[in-house]
């Protein structure tokens, strides 16, 4: 991936960033992607996890407001979260 320099960032680091994640529903879901999460921000509060079911009840939303301090963390986190075999998708 191509290196993009700080200036031309449209983030400014450090700051609050949301992560959006969906997969199916599963009783270990969020528990599982908070885990991942805490990995690459170690401060980051379980108990602001943003939770919304589909309709239907067959998949979960999850949002998770990191703190983000570099496009690096951010681009780690992105990965980690779309390499889990519980994740449909990650915005």
């Amino acid at each position: 991936m191509k290196e993009i320099p700080p200036e031309q960032s449209l983030i400014e680091y450090p700051s609050d960033f949301p992560i959006k994640v969906m997969g199916r529903a599963h009783p270990d879901f969020a528990q599982t992607l908070t885990n991942i999460v805490l990995q690459f921000d170690p401060h980051f509060d379980p108990a602001t996890v943003e939770m919304r079911p589909s309709k239907g009840g067959k998949y979960i939303g999850l949002t998770f407001t990191v703190r983000a301090t570099s496009r690096e963390q951010l681009d780690d986190l992105y990965r980690a979260l779309h390499a889990h075999h519980m994740v449909s998708i990650v915005i």
